[in-house]
């Protein structure tokens, strides 16, 4: 794991991040319909609102009362109750398959790129963008370098590209993502 990430704007925020591979997972789950930075501080809610950020706590914690916890000000995520359901499908996941330890998923049996793909993939809530974000996050921020990760994550593995938050190292970095996120979009909105 990196020992210096720069995403939340909140240091301990971002150690989790640096140090809890389920919390990354959580954080990326996240990320989607709210700011970057707001999705990948959700685990830090979720860890002090606990006590823990353990995966089989989470998928076996009530599940009105996950939700309560995700709603409490400041919420976990714009959509709480939605992505409370999304967390903990995702932490049974993890319990069930990968024995409650998420880094397992780009572990286990020294998986390559085009494998650790598969595996985000099958992962509730990781469709095709968001698991090749992770895998771009793995390699370019967490030192994930099996063969065949880069084009794995196609364009998000990219050298020199200010695609994702994998791309983020400090706040010059993430403007410049925000301004490739923007571009993008009104890039569709034109086409549409």
């Amino acid at each position: 794991m990196a020992p210096n990430v720069n995403i939340t704007g909140d240091s301990e925020a971002d150690q989790l991040l640096s140090t809890n591979p389920l919390a990354l997972l959580i954080g990326m789950l996240l990320d989607q319909q709210v700011a970057m930075e707001t999705a990948f501080a959700g685990p830090a809610k979720i860890r002090e609102r606990l006590g823990s950020l353990d995966a089989g706590a989470i998928a076996d914690h009530d599940a009105d009362s996950f939700v309560e916890l995700c709603r409490t000000p400041p919420a976990v995520h714009r959509y709480p109750g939605n992505m409370a359901g999304r967390i903990q499908s995702l932490c049974r996941t993890v319990v069930d398959e990968w024995d409650g330890d998420a880094s397992a998923i780009w572990t286990r049996d020294s998986p390559d790129g085009p494998e650790v793909l598969r595996r985000l993939k099958a992962l509730p809530g990781f469709g095709e963008q968001k698991a090749k974000i992770f895998l771009a996050l793995l390699g370019k921020r967490y030192g994930f370098s099996e063969p065949g990760w880069r084009e794995s994550a196609g364009s998000y593995g990219e050298e020199g590209s200010y695609r994702s938050v994998a791309d983020i190292v400090d706040p010059e970095s993430l403007a410049k993502v925000r301004d490739t996120k923007r571009a993008a979009k009104a890039a569709a909105k034109q086409k549409a």
